[in-house]
């Protein structure tokens, strides 16, 4: 692969990564929420997926959801009940939302939340397997190892924008907790996240 390739694939993968879309909605959200290092944690959670989706398209298993119905249904519907079952579970602990050391989720939940919610969309399946082929080349050899590496890439370059999008929507959020009149609106405001890209993805199609 020429480095102009690489260039060029980074370009496009900043401008996909930084576009509006339920990833950044679900960073920003949790910056506001519940601080910088739960955004940055969630991201890291949630850019860990790409690992999944992009080994998936190399080896061929991200065909499957193109070629299937019912592959792409049940992964779907399985991140759908997956969001809502957050946004149920959001309104019924209602815990008072805290920054720094006395976070209300442990480090490891808001990881474990980001990777499931990526890897249970086949959405994002599909992109991989559509998005990678085309900065492959094919007379250098080891296409596998190719959509690997562009699938590193993409993966690293998307670390670096949601954290800086997480660290920013924290800063925001230490301002705004600070006014009991809007945090007392936050787990509404975070459980309808959660519920509206639920539904978005429960009604998206292949």
């Amino acid at each position: 692969m020429t480095l102009y390739a690489l260039f060029v694939f980074l370009c496009a993968s900043m401008a996909l990564t930084i576009s509006p879309g339920p990833d950044n909605i679900f960073v920003i959200t949790q910056g506001i929420t519940r601080g910088r290092k739960a955004a940055i944690v969630t991201a890291f959670g949630m850019c860990s997926g790409i690992s999944i989706h992009s080994t998936a398209a190399a080896l061929g298993i991200s065909a499957l959801f193109y070629s299937s119905a019912v592959a792409f249904n049940l992964l779907k519907y399985a991140g759908a009940i997956y969001l809502l079952y957050l946004a149920v579970r959001t309104l019924l602990t209602r815990s008072s939302i805290t920054l720094g050391p006395k976070e209300s989720l442990p480090v490891s939940a808001l990881f474990r939340r980001g990777f499931i919610m990526n890897v249970l969309n086949p959405k994002v399946a599909l992109f991989f397997l559509a998005f990678l082929p085309q900065f492959v080349t094919p007379s250098s050899g080891h296409l596998p190892v190719q959509m690997l590496l562009l699938g590193m890439l993409f993966m690293i370059q998307a670390v670096v924008i949601f954290s800086l999008i997480g660290w920013f929507s924290g800063t925001i959020g230490r301002y705004l907790l600070s006014k009991p009149v809007f945090s007392r609106y936050f787990d509404w405001l975070t459980a309808g996240v959660f519920a509206s890209l639920g539904l978005k993805l429960a009604l998206s199609e292949r």
